[in-house]
Parts: C-alpha cells; structure tokens; sequence
C-alpha cells in the first residue's frame, strides 16, 4: 500500500532532482518508490477489472476472463475454449 507519506517522498524526491544531483542511495529509493506505486495502481486496476461483470443480451451475468468469450485475446491453456489444443 503507498501511504501519504510515500507519495510525499516520491514528489520531494523529484523536485530535487530537477535542482540538483540526488545521492546514489536518493537515487535506489526514488526506484523503489516509484515501483512500489506502480505495482499498487496496477493492483488498483487489476481489482477494478475483476470486479466487472459483463451481461449478454440475454441477461446472463459473466465474469471477464478466459472463458468469457468478449473477443480479446486471452492466453491459451487447457480452459480457454478455443478448441486449438
């Protein structure tokens, strides 16, 4: 989880980068942050996604997923369905 703080860090870290050189160690946790926000979004989306739930024409509710038939690309496996295995 990013907590206020770290995002406080994150943007001290990068207007002080803009004025001067950050330290090597300045450097290793700007990177760590910044990856520690990006994984956090992308579970933030992740859990928005799977949380959608797609109704047909005929009412049926459906999860997306590899079974959903929705038309994207799924990866191939032994539940996608697409009869190619």
């Amino acid at each position: 989880m990013i907590t206020k703080e770290d995002i406080d860090r994150i943007n001290f870290l990068a207007r002080k980068s803009k004025t001067e050189n950050l330290t090597d160690d300045e450097k290793k946790e700007q990177q760590m942050l910044r990856r520690k926000y990006i994984d956090w979004i992308k579970l933030q989306v992740r859990t928005q996604l799977d949380a959608i739930e797609i109704v047909d024409s005929d009412g049926h509710h459906h999860k997306h997923g590899p079974n959903c038939n929705c038309g994207h690309h799924h990866k191939h496996g032994p539940d996608c369905d697409c009869h190619k295995h």
